[in-house]
């Protein structure tokens, strides 16, 4: 097997980039760049920072992404989530917009990229795969309610209770009087051009769009004198470099977040590049995502910006442009500092309620109640951990509703694995197997034995289950002068499933009974044999199949199914050499 590339070498497109590939990058960099300039600017406000903050984590953290990042097409930037959580980290700890503020919310993306950075060099990608989908889909759900909560301040013109998307409801509802109409209808009027041109044409930069007609409409008509907010003076110019000097004790506030950011960053982020590889064909690296977004959260941080990662809408946009390669988010870059050289003056008129109009189109998607439904009629379980992650994220709070779906994930994880599934099967001769006798009514079983098979690795919370499962057999059947158990379920074996297994085949032995454990495979036929059974205990326990077990007994099985060998006049002895690491 060919190594893996170190996680920090140049993004695979470098080193094959083709020519043919210049113009759809081109072209796929500027649609993401309009795009991207009124979005980094609505996610900003979102994070409780300066508009140009923005546009800044538009700059450079894209290039540091691209550089580094096994996908063509993520486009990395601001992302309503994150700023979310940006801002539900900074707010208690410094006024939003203020100097404070900004060196937090910098610090964060440090921590974050340092995180991200630190799990792709120990090719920490792995860990994706214990964020259970339903946990991610009911936080996003819920999250993009919340987000879409706290813009109804700006589409209003009426500053509103925060903190709790019940009690901003609730408020909102009290100051209705208040509603400043004007702002309102530029809100709603900019809702319904982002949705039209959503619909009509997926392509067409309907973020840019209101952004201009917004911006016109309070020029021409002196909406801003009407008590219509907007940006005001936007800063331009290059971004600089500054190191954040937070005090040790924010730092330590902010490490909870950070972690939160760089998981759920991450998921998102690889969510939505696996998608799109899968469409071409192509493969996503997760340490290389980590490390490529590791990177982009430090020159995040270093430029005084907030934490960035892929975004959804903005993928799929890059995607359907026709990147070809990470030169696509270069361009993006690219265009976004030249915004920032000389267009910034432009933004001054521009209405805080088209932001927010901007921001709700764009989490309005993320709302999937369709996929709660689709959990729940695939498996329960799944579906009550959706809807409890979403409503601990909308009732309790972002950050406590993901730690809420965490928790119950696992500790539904742990139910599963201590209660596993066992059935008692019998013998299909058509088909030559042992099957489930629920499902199965008329397959065969030998006189006064069970088969039983176990469907899981054998360990400390479990093994009592299996334990309970063969007295309740007994129990229900006392004529029984036979047991099989058909462990070839179990992968593996620890300390405890050793012990107790062997306890429950004296114990079984001493009543009078006939025990066989068939099926084992090779890497529990290991741990066994180093257990210091006699080998009359080990023959007793490695016999291949149920069947063998059962013809060595002397009871009949079931004929074999046509065409096979008849069974021979020996019983089939038992495997007692497994060799050590025997895969099988």
């Amino acid at each position: 097997m060919p190594s893996r590339p170190f996680p920090l070498s140049p993004a695979p497109w470098l080193r094959r980039y083709r020519r043919a590939d210049l113009g759809p990058d081109l072209l796929a960099g500027l649609t993401v760049a309009v795009m991207l300039v009124p979005q980094g600017m609505a996610y900003a406000l979102l994070a409780g920072m300066p508009p140009v903050s923005g546009l800044i984590a538009a700059t450079l953290p894209l290039i540091a992404y691209a550089l580094v990042g096994s996908s063509r097409a993520l486009a990395v930037g601001p992302v309503a989530i994150v700023s979310l959580l940006t801002f539900e980290a900074v707010h208690r700890l410094a006024e939003p917009g203020s100097a404070d503020y900004l060196v937090l919310a910098a610090t964060l993306a440090l921590l974050v990229g340092v995180i991200q950075l630190g799990l792709g060099l120990v090719r920490g990608g792995v860990l994706v795969n214990f964020l259970s989908h339903a946990v991610v889909s009911g936080f996003t759900s819920a999250a993009a309610i919340v987000i879409g909560l706290s813009q109804l301040r700006h589409l209003v013109g009426v500053p509103l209770a925060s903190g709790h998307p019940l009690g901003t409801l609730l408020d909102l509802a009290r100051r209705l009087p208040e509603v400043h109409l004007p702002t309102l209808a530029l809100g709603v009027a900019a809702i319904a051009l982002l949705l039209l041109s959503r619909r009509v044409a997926r392509r067409f930069p309907g973020p840019l769009l209101v952004v201009v007609l917004g911006t016109v409409a309070v020029t021409l008509f002196g909406l801003d004198g009407a008590g219509v907010r907007t940006i005001g003076v936007v800063p331009g110019g290059l971004p600089s470099f500054a190191w954040p000097t937070p005090s040790l004790a924010d730092v330590w506030a902010l490490l909870p977040t950070a972690f939160t950011i760089a998981f759920v960053g991450f998921m998102e982020s690889i969510a939505v590049a696996r998608s799109l590889a899968a469409k071409e064909g192509e493969q996503v690296d997760a340490d290389r995502e980590f490390t490529g977004l590791g990177l982009a959260n430090l020159v995040a941080g270093v430029l005084a910006a907030f934490p960035v990662t892929g975004g959804f809408s903005r993928s799929a946009v890059n995607a359907q442009a026709g990147a070809r390669s990470g030169l696509a988010s270069i361009v993006t870059a690219l265009l976004v500092l030249l915004t920032l050289l000389l267009f910034t003056p432009a933004f001054h008129d521009l209405p805080r309620a088209i932001l927010g109009a901007i921001v709700v189109v764009a989490v309005s998607g993320l709302v999937d109640l369709g996929e709660a439904r689709h959990l729940w009629a695939l498996r329960r379980s799944d579906g009550a951990v959706w809807a409890l992650t979403f409503a601990g994220t909308l009732l309790i709070g972002v950050e406590p509703g993901l730690i809420v779906g965490i928790g119950v994930s696992l500790a539904t994880f742990v139910v599963r694995s201590a209660f596993p599934h066992v059935a008692r099967v019998g013998w299909l001769a058509e088909q030559g197997v042992w099957r489930n006798l629920r499902r199965y009514p008329d397959a065969s079983t030998p006189p006064d034995v069970a088969v039983l098979r176990f469907d899981a690795a054998l360990y400390f919370a479990n093994v009592g289950f299996l334990r309970d499962t063969v007295e309740r057999t007994l129990a229900q059947e006392p004529d029984l002068r036979g047991l099989v158990l058909d462990l070839g379920g179990a992968h593996d074996i620890d300390g405890v499933g050793v012990e107790t297994l062997h306890q429950l085949l004296v114990d079984l032995e001493q009543r009078g009974l006939r025990v066989a454990v068939a099926g084992l495979k090779g890497p529990v036929r290991d741990v066994l044999a180093r257990a210091h059974w006699s080998e009359e205990r080990r023959a007793q326990v490695a016999w291949l199949a149920p069947e063998h077990a059962l013809r060595a007994w002397g009871l009949p099985v079931a004929d074999q199914p046509p065409g096979a060998d008849p069974p021979s006049s020996t019983s089939p002895e038992p495997d007692t050499a497994a060799p050590p690491n025997r895969q099988d």
